[in-house]
C-alpha cells in the first residue's frame, strides 16, 4: 500500500491569516515542511482580496464602536488600545521581512491615509469630545485633534463640508498616521515569499474534503477541483483559516473544542467611486455612528482605498443576507452547518436577535437611492453617476454557547485549538486582517508552546522587540517601536532618531 506524503503543516486557505502563519513559522524554523491549499486559483480571493474588505489598518484611532459609552457618560478605551497595539505587532512583522531585502516593497500594501472621526447632533459631539478627552492622554493617540470648527473640518474633509446646513451640530477628530492597507497585496506577497524558500508549497483548486486523526496528527483528503482526482496528506499540524468555510472544517475534525459553534453569515456591499475629480477631494477615512439598534459592523464609513497604485473611494458598508459561508460558497453551506451540538445556540441567537434580522432584511431591501441617501449623511453634494455598487465578501459571525442566554453571537475573531494543539482554526471576522499577526503569534503559543518559550524564543524576540502588553503601558516604547516602524513601512521620512530599535 502507498505511503501518504507527510509534511509538518497543512494550512486551508490562502488568505492573509495563514499567509500570515506559513511566513512565520517558516521564519522560527526554516526545515518546517509545510503546504497551503486553497480553493480558488489564486490567493487573497475572498476576504483578502481589497475589494472585499475595507482594507482600513483598524489601529482603533476612528473606529467608534471600539470605544463603547456607558450610561453614565464614561467611555472605555480598553478595546481601542488593545487593537492599537495589535496593529502595532503586525506593523514589526511587516518592518522585519522588508528589512531582509528579499520581501519585495511594502509600498505595494501599506499606504499613509489619515484616519477621522465624524458625528453629528449634541449627543454625537458630547460622546466625541468625551471620547477624546480620555483617549488623547493614552501615548498611542497623544497625536488626535479635536474639531467643532466647521473650517477646520472643511481643511481635513474638503469634499463632505459643502452643501450642510450652516446650524448643522458637528465635531470631529483626526489622526494623521492611519493607514490604508490592500491586504490582498499584502497576502500574495507573503505567499510569493513562502514559496521562494524550500519545502514550502501554495496549490490552488484544491478542496479538503476530510480530516482524520492519525498518530498524533491528521490526515487530510485533498481533491482537485479540476481533475476530480484525490490525494491524502499525513501533517502534525493543521491550520483552518478558509474564512467563513473554516466552520465546516472544524466541524468536520470532530474535535471537542468545535462543539456548539454556529455561524451566521452576513453579506456587505460598498458604493465605490473612481472618478478622480472627486476622489482627490477626499484623502482619508472617515468613521462615523451606527444608527441606533443597528449591529457594529453597520458602522458607516467613507474611505480612501489604495489599490494597485490607484486610489478609489467606498462608502458603506451595507450590510446583507445570503446563507452562502463564502462570496463563491453554495447557499447550503448554512444549512449544512446545523449539527445538533450547536442546534441549539443557533435557535437562541435567531430568537434573541430579531432586530438584527429585520434590519438585515431592511438594507437587503434597499434601492439605489436609499443608499445614496445614507451616503448623503457623509456627502451632502453626492452625484449618482459617479458611483456603483460593489458587493463585498462574506463576514461568518461566530455563534458560541452561553450558560445564560443559550447563545451569543459575536461580532470579533476567535481562535478554536483542539488541546493536543495538532489542529486550530479562525472563526469571526473584524478587526480580522489587521490584527493577523497578534492571532497568530497566540496561536503559536498555544499549540506550539513548548517551542515558543524555547528553541523559537529568541527569534520570536528578534521580530517582535515589543509585544501588545508592554506597548499598552510603556509610552517611551512605544513611541520608538512606532516611529521605526513608520519608517520602515515608509509611512514617514527617516530621521536620525528613528533608525533602529537600538
Amino acid at each position: 500500500m502507498a505511503h501518504n506524503e507527510a509534511v509538518d503543516v497543512v494550512l486551508v486557505g490562502a488568505g492573509i491569516m495563514s499567509a500570515t502563519l506559513a511566513v512565520l513559522l517558516k521564519e522560527l524554523d526554516p526545515a518546517i515542511k509545510l503546504e497551503v491549499v486553497e480553493l480558488m486559483d489564486s490567493g487573497a480571493a475572498e476576504s483578502s482580496n481589497p475589494w472585499n474588505n475595507a482594507g482600513t489598518g483598524h489601529a482603533g484611532l476612528c473606529e467608534l464602536n471600539y470605544t463603547p459609552q456607558a450610561a453614565d457618560g464614561t467611555v472605555d478605551i480598553k478595546k481601542a488600545v488593545h487593537i492599537n497595539t495589535q496593529f502595532e505587532v503586525s506593523k514589526q512583522f511587516w518592518s522585519y521581512l522588508t528589512k531582509k531585502g528579499t520581501f519585495g516593497s511594502c509600498k505595494s500594501f501599506i499606504s499613509p491615509v489619515p484616519h477621522l472621526s465624524f458625528v453629528q447632533g449634541d449627543s454625537g459631539v458630547s460622546f466625541l469630545k468625551s471620547r477624546f478627552n480620555v483617549l488623547s492622554k493614552h501615548h498611542a493617540f497623544a497625536d488626535m485633534e479635536y474639531t467643532e470648527d466647521k473650517a477646520k473640518m472643511a481643511e481635513w474633509m474638503p469634499l463632505m463640508m459643502p452643501g450642510r446646513s450652516p446650524d448643522e451640530v458637528l465635531a470631529a477628530t483626526r489622526v494623521m498616521n492611519g493607514t490604508d492597507v490592500n491586504f490582498g497585496a499584502l497576502t500574495n506577497q507573503l505567499l510569493k515569499h513562502l514559496t521562494s524558500a524550500p519545502d514550502a508549497q501554495v496549490k490552488y483548486c484544491k478542496r479538503v474534503t476530510g480530516l482524520k486523526r492519525n498518530n498524533g496528527g491528521w490526515t487530510v483528503s485533498i481533491k482537485d477541483v479540476n481533475s476530480g482526482n484525490t490525494r491524502e496528506v499525513d501533517a502534525k499540524f493543521v491550520f483552518l483559516g478558509a474564512g467563513g468555510a473554516a466552520l465546516p472544517l472544524l466541524q468536520a475534525s470532530g474535535i471537542e473544542e468545535s462543539k456548539g459553534f454556529g455561524g451566521f453569515p452576513i453579506s456587505g456591499q460598498w458604493l465605490r467611486c473612481d472618478n478622480p475629480e472627486v476622489v482627490k477631494h477626499h484623502q482619508a477615512k472617515v468613521y462615523s455612528q451606527a444608527a441606533v439598534g443597528s449591529p457594529p459592523m453597520s458602522v458607516p464609513h467613507l474611505d480612501t482605498r489604495v489599490v494597485d497604485g490607484s486610489k478609489s473611494l467606498l462608502f458603506g458598508p451595507y450590510a446583507g443576507f445570503t446563507t452562502k459561508f463564502l462570496k463563491h460558497g453554495s447557499f447550503m453551506d448554512l444549512p449544512l452547518s446545523v449539527r445538533a451540538g450547536n442546534i441549539g445556540p443557533m435557535l437562541s441567537v435567531a430568537k434573541n436577535n430579531m432586530d438584527l434580522t429585520k434590519y438585515l432584511v431592511s438594507e437587503v431591501m434597499q434601492s439605489m437611492e436609499q443608499r445614496l441617501d445614507s451616503l448623503r449623511r457623509f456627502y451632502p453634494e453626492a452625484k449618482a453617476e459617479d458611483w456603483r455598487l460593489e458587493v463585498a465578501g462574506q463576514r461568518v459571525q461566530i455563534i458560541k454557547k452561553d450558560p445564560k442566554k443559550g447563545g451569543v453571537l459575536q461580532f470579533g475573531t476567535e481562535l478554536v485549538a483542539a488541546k493536543d494543539g495538532s489542529l486550530a482554526a479562525l472563526l469571526g471576522a473584524s478587526p480580522g486582517a489587521s490584527v493577523t499577526v497578534s492571532i497568530m503569534l497566540e496561536l503559536i503559543e498555544k499549540c506550539f508552546p513548548n517551542k515558543a518559550s524555547g528553541e523559537w524564543a529568541a527569534k520570536l524576540a528578534e521580530i517582535f522587540p515589543a509585544r501588545e502588553k508592554v506597548l499598552e503601558t510603556d509610552a517611551a516604547l512605544y513611541r520608538k517601536i512606532n516611529a521605526h516602524n513608520n519608517v520602515a513601512l515608509e509611512l514617514v521620512e527617516a530621521s536620525n532618531e528613528t533608525e533602529s530599535y537600538a
